[in-house]
């Protein structure tokens, strides 16, 4: 086994109490020796996805949050209501590691020939507990990035452009010819633009302001619809129409637009019958609710007949679906296109003590996009 000077290092941590309240706050870890088929990865770039802020700051009030100093850096604490505790019983008074994916260089690596092959390479990994400034996976959990692609380049390889593709390779299993996505101006809504244009697939983009409707037209796309405006139902019906769309995939959850999105689905539907049935069109429209930045209940107006359905979608359940044959090819696609199709793009890199600071913290609570932030725990 190689080795180098990572013996221990800095982990962010989340505990709730079984009291209600979020901790944030770093701890010194030792890091484990490497089996024969592991690598040691020195973490050099982690994005803050949605996905981890479930984790990270889940259902607690960032607003009232306060900070004091701790051995490592800051320690915040922050209120989370009674009423939320009960689903996180199994959390209650555990640090639990965070950051789903990363990339970094192998600093060191077991005795297995796959793995001392990786040392001094860059890799982009999604084994959880990435922000930490050192993490130790299974050689075969990482690929290796090309030699002119950056740490940074390579830090969301995983979780952004592998859910685009799954969102295409889901339509086509399930039969669909086109797409409706929400909230379609964050960094996954801009590569889903990028990959539909590139494969000529119709997309809808659902976005919340004239400001993303810009961007998102700046970047080619045909097909794009403000849910601020007055005129959104009539405008996200007639795309919606004119794409055939009738699979969605829905990152807000809360409030009315599933049930919109269905029920324009419905009406272009509709528009192509050539004769009337009670219960609707037979067009089959399905949509997946993958995200929760609107917390509150999903309300459907049973405007939409009865040929529908709504469910959850996951990256991880689709990738086991696929199976390893499937998921390495999407693997493939990804590395071959991670500076043009599937680049990232950051508003500020912090360390791990600055993710804590307050201001920082409030800022990438918010999901604002065009604001995507990047942890660098070697900093």
């Amino acid at each position: 086994m190689s080795s180098t000077n990572f013996e221990q290092g800095l982990q962010l941590h989340s505990k709730v109490t079984s009291g209600g309240e979020l901790e944030l706050s770093l701890a010194k870890v030792a890091t484990p020796t490497p089996g024969e088929n592991d690598i040691v990865v020195r973490v050099e770039a982690a994005p803050i996805n949605p996905s981890d802020l479930g984790l990270l700051i889940g259902p607690a009030d960032i607003s009232t949050a306060t900070s004091s100093a701790g051995e490592f850096g800051p320690v915040v604490r922050a209120p989370v209501p009674q009423g939320a505790l009960k689903g996180l019983k199994a959390r209650l008074d555990q640090p639990m590691e965070v950051g789903n994916e990363g990339a970094g260089t192998v600093v060191a690596a077991g005795s297995g020939a796959a793995a001392q092959a990786l040392i001094g390479k860059r890799v982009a990994l999604a084994g959880g507990a990435m922000f930490s400034q050192f993490r130790v996976v299974d050689a075969r959990q990482a690929f290796v990035l090309p030699d002119h692609i950056t740490s940074e380049q390579g830090a969301s390889a995983f979780v952004n452009p592998l859910t685009a593709l799954g969102m295409v390779e889901t339509m086509r299993m399930e039969g669909h010819t086109a797409l409706v996505h929400t909230a379609a101006a964050s960094n996954l809504g801009q590569m889903l633009n990028r990959l539909c244009q590139a494969e000529g697939i119709g997309l809808v983009n659902v976005v919340r302001s004239p400001a993303q409707a810009d961007l998102l037209r700046q970047q080619g796309a045909k097909h794009v619809v403000d849910s601020s405006a007055e005129s959104f139902i009539n405008d996200l019906t007639a795309a919606i129409t004119e794409t055939g769309a009738t699979l969605a995939f829905d990152a807000v959850g809360g409030g009315r637009l599933v049930g919109q999105i269905l029920t324009a689905m419905e009406a272009g539907a509709v528009a192509r019958m050539s004769e009337y049935s009670r219960y609707g069109s037979t067009t089959f429209k399905q949509a997946y609710i993958y995200g929760a930045l609107d917390t509150r209940p999903t309300e459907l107006s049973r405007a939409f007949g009865f040929s529908w359905a709504i469910g959850a979608w996951l990256l991880t359940p689709f990738l086991q679906k696929i199976g390893m044959e499937g998921m390495m090819r999407l693997r493939a696609k990804v590395a071959a296109e991670l500076t043009t199709t599937f680049a990232s793009r950051y508003h500020q890199t912090l360390s791990l003590s600055e993710a804590l600071e307050l201001p920082n913290l409030a800022a990438y609570a918010r999901r604002a996009t065009g604001e995507k932030y990047l942890i660098d725990p070697s900093r």
